[in-house]
């Protein structure tokens, strides 16, 4: 379980899994219930797959200026925005992020035999077709555009022409039944972390039927327990 510190500064300290240190450098929305947040995400996420997590942060940090991010997961911790809009905001940057910890941790397990990177590029391949048949202000004709589409890391350039030039509303339509949600559809490593998403805080069933190779490794790491 999680306790609060008792700490007179300002930064509020809690803890979770008995030994990640959850830190709030910046005052949460007087909506957001933390220990209710923490204790549906201990409940739901298995303590043994967030080996490389040591901590969390939840304030304000330059990164999310400079990268235009509102969480990120760096050398065993997380950094989440205080900015959130209610307690599924808040899980949606925590969970997202604990699914990068565990992709780095167990990076040979889910890509070694390199299904997930395949179904990934098919989902690409699909998504590049069906593009192709709405009016853009892009050419998707154009090499270079093209050459985005298989390419499994993340690139600034794909970002901005699937969120700017094309619009998250048509990209959440297209991308309906193809991907677990839109952004899965920015690079590999934020599909797997989507998929995490989903296989713990939302539908697993979905997630099999959309995503099948994700919930095998899903499925596989979920039971390294019970071995």
């Amino acid at each position: 379980m999680f306790y609060e510190g008792k700490n007179r500064s300002p930064v509020r300290e809690y803890q979770i899994y008995g030994r990640v240190f959850v830190l709030v450098k910046d005052p949460l929305p007087e909506n957001i219930n933390l220990f209710s947040t923490l204790e549906k995400i201990e409940k739901s996420i298995p303590n043994y797959l967030l080996h490389d997590l040591d901590s969390i942060y939840i304030g304000q940090f330059e990164e999310f200026i400079e990268r235009d991010i509102n969480a990120f997961y760096r050398d065993g911790a997380i950094f989440a925005t205080n900015d959130q809009i209610d307690d599924s905001d808040l899980m949606d940057d925590l969970v997202h992020e604990m699914a990068h910890s565990v992709e780095s941790y167990y990076s040979a397990q889910i890509y070694g035999d390199g299904e997930v990177e395949q179904e990934f590029l098919g989902k690409r391949r699909r998504l590049l077709d069906l593009l192709a048949q709405h009016e853009l202000d892009i050419d998707l004709r154009d090499k270079s555009l093209r050459d985005l589409f298989f390419d499994l890391k993340y690139s600034q350039k794909f970002d901005n022409m699937l969120y700017k030039d094309i619009g998250y509303a048509l990209l959440s339509n297209i991308t309906r039944g193809l991907f677990c949600n839109a952004y899965a559809a920015t690079s590999l490593r934020e599909y797997f972390a989507s998929g995490f998403e989903e296989f713990y805080m939302a539908d697993r069933q979905y997630l099999k039927k959309i995503s099948p190779a994700v919930f095998e490794k899903l499925q596989y790491l979920n039971n390294l327990n019970e071995e």
